[in-house]
């Protein structure tokens, strides 16, 4: 296993996707981890990731320096590096000019981690710091126009450093360099999958729960889908899933994902109607996060109230994933800037005594889907597409009433209805219609309407970290268009979000 050392970036999780690519297992831990806590983990080796401090700040992260007394292969990407070359005695500097974005790398010699690599790649950098002078023993094995040492190598102590950013898409060829750590480097092997990660995951639980109960909210997404399997194959009947209808959701829905759950699942579900409790308590609210806030606090209030109708109920199971822990704070108390809040993440109310199971929290949205493949849940299940815990609250734009949810309920429909029959809902990561606080004058019949305003969102992502508006045929934006301003009532405008995240978000809200 390959251990990663979380300084703050918000590319840490990227580093774990690209590790976990090779077949690799790895672990995200805090720099607060103790020399004894990393022996017995025994890591093949180590990245020090990187971070948005400067090495000289007061309180900037660090690790015990024992580490590189270990023995043990080390990568330090960025800040990583940087702490790297000062612990060993190197100098870190304020950079003479700032770098961010691409870079040309130009690589000598072309061994260790650029075995097989060209002589000049692209590199993304993002710093604002530059090493000096380098520690004894190290020698320069990169530069880019910018910054002289942008690689550096140890080669007998097996420590090497990135000032740029291998594990991000902009460096086209860090995959590679991830690997030749991986392989070359470190003699990992390709032992880890979806099957090996089940495998581990319910050993674990089985462990955990010891006899005790578990309820798991189950909202039908994929998500919860398969950690409702995951743990019903680990503890089977003491797996309770409740399903509740907040009244926030798509048009039939209900209807449709009781029939898909009871078809596909063999867990016991109980199936909880709190759509009236859920609007009643959003009646007049418009601000996003205290949307957010009080669907979660109604959604554990639910949960509270049927944990007492079973008996030895001890812990609550939740389909958490990777990057909601990442929007939603920062990972293991680090730096990182908070996003948005996640209805699922945070923990549970102090009155609520049942404990928190999260066996996805560490993975992301594809690796779900591959879970799913290998624990044998349906194609219908695995491929659907990501549907916010709070629901149809935060694609209304300001208040949310019956009527606002009607019409946002039938052009979601009809928006899917198409995106299906094009043959791009499998393509997209999302699509989704929004609709806005505002209206517009039209004409419909030579009379003058002034009428709602909803947007179409539709993007493609790998992981929701980042993405990219979809490029949709003009035909069938067209033919969206026209569907919806022609049979949805209250409706007289279209629109579509071409922007990309960062720097916006998915979600509108």
């Amino acid at each position: 296993m390959i251990l990663i050392i979380d300084f703050g970036s918000q590319f840490n999780q990227l580093i774990a996707r690209r590790v976990r690519e090779c077949s690799v297992y790895c672990r995200i831990e805090p720099p607060s981890m103790s020399l004894d806590e990393i022996r017995s983990l025994s890591p093949q080796g180590i990245i020090l990731s990187g971070g948005p401090s400067s090495i000289y700040e007061k309180n900037s992260p660090k690790i015990d320096t024992g580490i590189f007394k270990l023995g043990i292969p080390i990568l330090g990407i960025c800040y990583g590096m940087q702490f790297m070359m000062d612990a060993l005695g190197g100098k870190v500097q304020k950079a003479k000019r700032r770098e961010y974005g691409f870079a040309e790398l130009s690589v000598k010699p072309r061994q260790g981690l650029f075995k097989g690599l060209p002589k000049t790649t692209p590199c993304w950098m993002s710093h604002g710091d530059s090493l000096a002078t380098l520690p004894k023993g190290f020698v320069i094995s990169a530069s880019t126009e910018n910054t002289r040492i942008a690689a550096t190598a140890n080669k007998r102590k097996a420590f090497y450093g990135f000032q740029f950013h291998p594990e991000v898409e902009h460096t086209p060829k860090g995959i590679a360099m991830i690997r030749n750590f991986l392989f070359e480097v470190c003699g990992c092997e390709k032992s880890w999958t979806m099957r090996s990660f089940a495998k581990n995951a319910i050993a674990e639980i089985e462990s955990t729960v010891a006899g005790k109960r578990v309820i798991l909210g189950l909202s039908g997404g994929v998500d919860s889908s398969v950690a409702a399997m995951l743990i019903n194959k680990a503890i089977g009947k003491n797996l309770t899933c409740i399903f509740v209808d907040n009244g926030l959701l798509r048009k039939d829905e209900s209807a449709q994902l009781k029939l898909r759950l009871k078809k596909h699942l063999n867990i016991n579900i109980r199936f909880v109607n709190a759509k009236k409790r859920f609007l009643s308590a959003l009646a007049k609210v418009t601000d996003p996060e205290k949307k957010r806030k009080i669907i979660g606090k109604i959604f554990m209030d639910v949960f509270e109230a049927e944990a007492k109708k079973i008996k030895d109920a001890e812990f609550l199971a939740q389909g958490t994933l990777y990057p909601d822990v990442i929007e939603s704070q920062s990972v293991f108390g680090g730096p990182s800037s908070v996003i948005k809040s996640h209805h699922n993440v945070g923990g549970l109310p102090k009155k609520m005594k049942l404990k928190l199971i999260e066996p996805l929290k560490y993975l992301f949205k594809d690796e779900v889907r591959l879970l799913g493949k290998a624990l044998g849940l349906d194609g219908d299940l695995v491929w659907r597409q990501p549907f916010p815990g709070p629901g149809l609250a935060i694609r209304i734009i300001g208040e949310i009433t019956s009527r606002r949810l009607s019409i946002l309920r039938e052009v979601d429909s009809v928006l899917l209805e198409e995106i299906r029959a094009g043959g791009y809902y499998k393509k997209l990561w999302q699509s989704f219609a929004v609709l806005l606080p505002l209206k517009s004058v039209g004409i419909m019949g030579d009379h003058r309407t002034y009428e709602n305003i909803v947007a179409i969102r539709a993007v493609t992502s790998k992981d929701a970290m980042t993405a990219d508006w979809a490029r949709l045929p003009h035909k069938l934006l067209g033919k969206i268009s026209n569907r919806i301003i022609n049979e949805v009532r209250g409706v007289n405008r279209v629109v579509y979000d071409i922007s990309s995240k960062p720097p916006s978000t998915i979600e509108w809200e």
